[in-house]
């Protein structure tokens, strides 16, 4: 583990221990994983497709059991936002609507949900889009929505399942760029399921390496950059000794080696 000393002091708002997972067909998607997730912390889950990424984000979220192992929440829990690897989007519903919906579901009024909906669909710069539906957005304003309707509940913990993944470059290295501005001004938890080493460096101030299927934790990078990051830093000497070092432990952990 790599330049960690600036997590060891923080809390932990959730932690895994020795958590598995089985399939009802018998595939083991996770094995003896231990993870701390720290208060306030950017953390990016790193490994090959098939490594129990997103089951890991799941476990966290509450939508899937583990097999083994618990899942420890030292404070009596906290209030979860998911951004999927799809916006999901309700296609009969308009960027407001689909945005309003957590709230909805939370039987909140919606003379009191006006307000907090448009100051997301603010953030995200989709204010002037709040009437328009989902087959009127290109992708990365739908991740856009996405992101707005998973924090308009104002969650301490947001877990996002490779968010990006299906946009094209361009379009993702601009949602990165936002992201962390939102994260910075917010400094809420972010949990970040990814299988690209770049986007994990240029996010993420503590990467979670995994290893193949069964999943669990190889090893730790530590990301020090400051924050906001900006093409600056996407095209500096500091940020490429991170990928290579991020990419050496992957394909470390990928071919089981200490």
């Amino acid at each position: 583990m790599t330049g960690l000393n600036e997590f060891a002091g923080k809390s932990a708002i959730v932690s895994l221990r020795g958590v598995g997972k089985t399939f009802e067909r018998g595939t083991v998607a996770l094995a003896g994983l231990d993870l701390d997730i720290r208060d306030g912390e950017f953390v990016s889950l790193l490994g090959p497709s098939g490594c129990g990424k997103s089951t890991a984000l799941r476990i966290i979220a509450g939508l899937s059991t583990p097999s083994a192992g618990t899942v420890e929440w030292p404070r009596g829990g906290s209030k979860i936002g998911f951004v999927f690897q799809e916006p999901t989007l309700m296609p009969w519903a308009d960027v407001a609507g689909n945005v309003r919906l957590p709230l909805k579901l939370a039987h909140v009024e919606e003379d009191g949900s006006s307000k907090p909906v448009a100051q997301w669909l603010g953030r995200v710069g989709l204010a002037d889009f709040a009437q328009s539906y989902p087959r009127e957005l290109s992708g990365g304003m739908k991740m856009r929505v996405s992101i707005a309707r998973a924090l308009v509940t104002e969650p301490q913990l947001l877990l996002m399942d490779e968010p990006f993944a299906a946009l094209d470059e361009i379009t993702r290295f601009k949602l990165n760029n936002e992201l962390t501005m939102l994260w910075h001004e917010l400094r809420r938890t972010v949990v970040f399921v990814t299988h690209s080493v770049f986007e994990s460096v240029y996010l993420s101030q503590r990467i979670v390496v995994m290893t193949p299927r069964p999943g669990k934790v190889f090893g730790e990078v530590a990301i020090p950059a400051p924050y906001p990051r900006d093409e600056r830093f996407r095209t500096s000497a500091e940020y490429a000794g991170y990928c290579r070092e991020v990419a050496d432990m992957l394909a470390r952990a990928m071919g089981g080696t200490e």
